[in-house]
């Protein structure tokens, strides 16, 4: 507290008693009517008096939060889209070179999700996860950064949501996400050790009824919190584009798609399109996803604003982390956002 120049106008007595008041609500937590009774005057006046040391800077108030986190944009994308949670981080000036995630160095155009998306994701994941959740993991280079932030879980299980992006890559990818989770946390782990997308519908069925991919299936009904990441359909930005063949990505293109979230395809309004492909993957269904009560998506920089904008719009999830790039992006956007994060009720029928 300070007293600025307006708040001079005021006698001596009316700044001291205005300064004790305000030391006693706002320092020491004590309410208006305790106050009343200390200085012999009614809470109207204690409310009065409070209201206008305000008014004239003898009291200012300010609200911090760590200087990576944006508050006004993290209100403003939370309203826009009815999200239960929305956290915006600072954008970084530079990006790096190298993709952590052991998948080949990437320019600045083409970089993955800003690492400290995943280190807010991980402290977010500390507040929402409650002893005995379960937790699910979708692939994705977001949910791997958080995974490896992790410092603290309480005890809860761990599973694997998809399959991996390759499988040469899995102990750097997902399994080790799982299992990094359910160390921090001491529960148990249930990876996936199988590729996420599978040749044909008959090899992911057979892979599905396998003993231990079908045991981390059956905890997909139990799964109460998740983490999944978002990709654009472009090079680079999404690992299900980069796994198709040119002939599948043209086809897929021309049904309008514009996002995809596990191996889940969606147009520029949400709606789920290229539903064959998932006949082809090991994940999580939308209508499982869609029954899981905190789904936590973790994406960001510029090109993937409208895929953002566009999973969001689907329901499917209920949280966001993003920063700062994509939040104006999307803040920015000009087309009604009706459907509603929270309203979890499917557009389409998925």
């Amino acid at each position: 507290m300070s007293a600025g120049r307006s708040a001079l106008r005021m006698g001596p007595a009316e700044l001291v008693q205005a300064a004790a008041m305000a030391r006693r609500f706002y320092l020491e937590g004590k309410s208006k009517i305790q106050i009343a009774e200390e200085f012999g005057v009614s809470r109207f006046k204690v409310a009065r008096v409070l209201e206008t040391a305000l008014e004239r800077d003898l009291v200012r108030i300010e609200i911090r939060v760590p200087a990576e986190l944006d508050a006004e944009r993290s209100d403003a994308l939370r309203a826009r889209y009815g999200l239960r949670h929305a956290v915006v981080v600072e954008s970084p000036t530079a990006v790096g070179p190298a993709d952590p995630a052991g998948l080949g160095a990437l320019g600045e155009e083409e970089s993955p999700d800003p690492e400290n998306l995943g280190e807010v994701a991980a402290d977010l994941l500390g507040e929402l996860v409650a002893e005995g959740d379960v937790l699910g993991l979708a692939w994705g280079r977001s949910t791997i950064h958080m995974a490896a932030a992790l410092d603290r879980l309480p005890p809860c299980t761990v599973v694997q949501l998809t399959g991996v992006y390759d499988a040469g890559t899995a102990e750097r990818g997902s399994v080790e996400a799982v299992r990094r989770a359910a160390q921090v946390s001491g529960g148990e782990a249930h990876p996936i050790y199988a590729p996420m997308l599978l040749p044909d519908p008959a090899t992911a069925a057979a892979l599905r009824n396998q003993t231990g991919i079908a045991r981390a299936f059956e905890y997909f009904d139990k799964v109460t919190v998740a983490a999944v990441s978002i990709g654009s359909w472009e090079p680079g930005i999404s690992t299900v584009h980069d796994m198709l063949s040119d002939e599948e990505r043209r086809h897929y293109a021309s049904l309008g798609v514009a996002a995809e979230m596990s191996a889940h395809l969606f147009d520029a309004d949400g709606r789920r399109v290229g539903r064959d492909l998932g006949e082809r993957c090991i994940t999580v269904e939308a209508d499982r996803l869609r029954r899981i009560p905190e789904v936590v998506a973790i994406a960001g920089g510029r090109r993937k604003a409208d895929a953002i904008d566009a999973v969001l719009r689907s329901g499917l999830v209920t949280s966001l982390v993003t920063d700062t790039a994509a939040a104006d992006r999307l803040l920015q956007g000009t087309r009604p956002t009706t459907a509603h994060a929270l309203d979890r009720r499917d557009p389409d029928g998925a």
